[in-house]
């Protein structure tokens, strides 16, 4: 299948050729034809799928062909929530791009930088407004938002707006946007009040599920080396000699050990910045624009400040320290091997995070090959143990055994399940 086949407006498909798009992803195939016959979608994909322009591009089809009839409305049409700043600026870039023949007009707003700049965006008027809810709530408590005409609401991440606390925020925005609407809402994940809330907010939804969060990508490959805590450092450094290494996103579960792993890494003169949540605004896009440009070599992140991002031909992704919810590890590889390209992912596993890492590979229902080619670990029994889907090896009655893993508390979660079409349940 092509673009050309989803019926789409000749504006739109000089706009993808520019991009360099022509065949859809999964989907993009799947949910585009339902969105522009006025559907509601329900869709369950993993990041690096394609989801933004799968929704995005019917939007602008459909907000294109009323706006003759409408006039130069002035009023908000279409809101798209993300749950983080990055993930909001990088939607309206692909807006920019999809939508760069069309009269359409489309703005950003979240927190951590001045008001004043969106605000003056908001007066002018725009047709599609992306936003964070947080800085959302706040402009339109002061009367600068208005979200009573709003034809389309796109939730996106879902599951991660609930990490991170903010589904409280999204039922206060339901309240103020009309019931008769067009609603688009994906997820990676369905935990169980993710489930509620869509089932609150969509009418007959299509729902689309593609990649199950179990699964990683097939061009990523991954490898996982066996390492010392202590030794993690200058496995780093080693790894990032490597020449074919481009680019590196590096994953730490810390703020702090972010801020550790960069100035390792620039003592030793490998060009680094970090990027989390106690880093302004204005320096956590600074350091994403110059990885993105290719002045920074290595970005270090922390999961929540890294979710969306998007990155064209990353070619590594290093978890310097194993994360201790499985879904995570799928989040953090995805932002390699994207759109069907190669990616490579390589984990470094200390004694502490074996079961992290048995979690994981639980999870994805493969095992993880192990990279030998070096010996970091000065244990002998640690460098024997083999993690797989067969069940390691118990540990000597005098050493005490790893730590359970909180991610053990995700294995009771019900599967990703069909919808049983019921009438919208009142919203706890």
């Amino acid at each position: 299948m092509t673009f050309s086949q989803l019926g789409l407006i000749d504006p739109i498909m000089k706009a993808l050729e520019t991009e360099g798009y022509q065949t859809p992803t999964p989907i993009q195939a799947q949910a585009i034809p339902s969105i522009l016959q006025g559907r509601d979608i329900l869709g369950c994909a993993q990041t690096g799928t394609g989801k933004t322009a799968a929704f995005s591009i019917p939007m602008l089809q459909i907000l294109n062909a009323s706006r003759s009839q409408a006039g130069q409305r002035k009023h908000i049409r279409s809101l798209i929530l993300t749950p983080t700043r990055e993930l909001a600026i990088q939607i309206e870039e692909s807006l920019s791009a999809y939508g760069k023949n069309l009269p359409l007009t489309h703005t950003v707003i979240f927190g951590g930088v001045p008001q004043k700049p969106q605000v003056n965006s908001l007066r002018n008027g725009i047709d599609i407004l992306v936003a964070t809810p947080g800085r959302l709530l706040d402009l339109q408590q002061q009367g600068f938002v208005k979200l009573d005409k709003l034809e389309f609401f796109v939730l996106d991440e879902a599951d991660r707006m609930l990490d991170m606390g903010f589904i409280h925020d999204v039922k206060r925005i339901l309240k103020l946007i009309p019931e008769k609407r067009q609603t688009l809402f994906f997820s990676a994940t369905m935990p169980e009040e993710i489930k509620k809330l869509s089932a609150y907010m969509l009418q007959n939804p299509h729902r689309v599920e593609v990649t199950p969060v179990s699964s990683t990508a097939e061009t990523i490959a991954q490898e996982i080396y066996f390492v010392e805590k202590a030794d993690k450092k200058d496995l780093l450094l080693h790894v990032l000699k490597r020449k074919h290494i481009k680019s590196a996103l590096v994953f730490t579960r810390t703020k702090h050990g972010a801020n550790k792993v960069v100035k390792d890494l620039l003592k030793s003169g490998i060009s680094a910045e970090a990027i989390h949540g106690n880093k302004t605004q204005n320096a956590r896009q600074k350091a994403l624009s110059n990885f993105k440009a290719g002045t920074t070599r290595v970005l270090v992140a922390t999961d929540i400040a890294a979710r969306g991002i998007d990155i064209d031909q990353l070619s590594q992704v290093i978890n310097y320290e194993i994360p201790n919810v499985p879904e995570t590890y799928v989040h953090r590889i995805g932002r390699t091997g994207r759109a069907g390209a190669d990616g490579a992912a390589m984990s470094f596993c200390d004694s502490e995070e074996t079961a992290f890492l048995r979690d994981i590979q639980r999870l994805i229902k493969i095992e993880i090959p192990v990279n030998k080619e070096h010996e970091w670990n000065k244990s002998a029994e640690f460098s024997s143990l083999m993690i797989g889907m067969k069940k390691a090896s118990p540990p000597p009655m005098n050493k005490r055994p790893s730590q359970p893993s909180n991610a053990n508390k995700n294995r009771n979660r019900k599967p990703y399940g069909r919808d049983n079409r019921r009438p919208r349940p009142a919203m706890a």
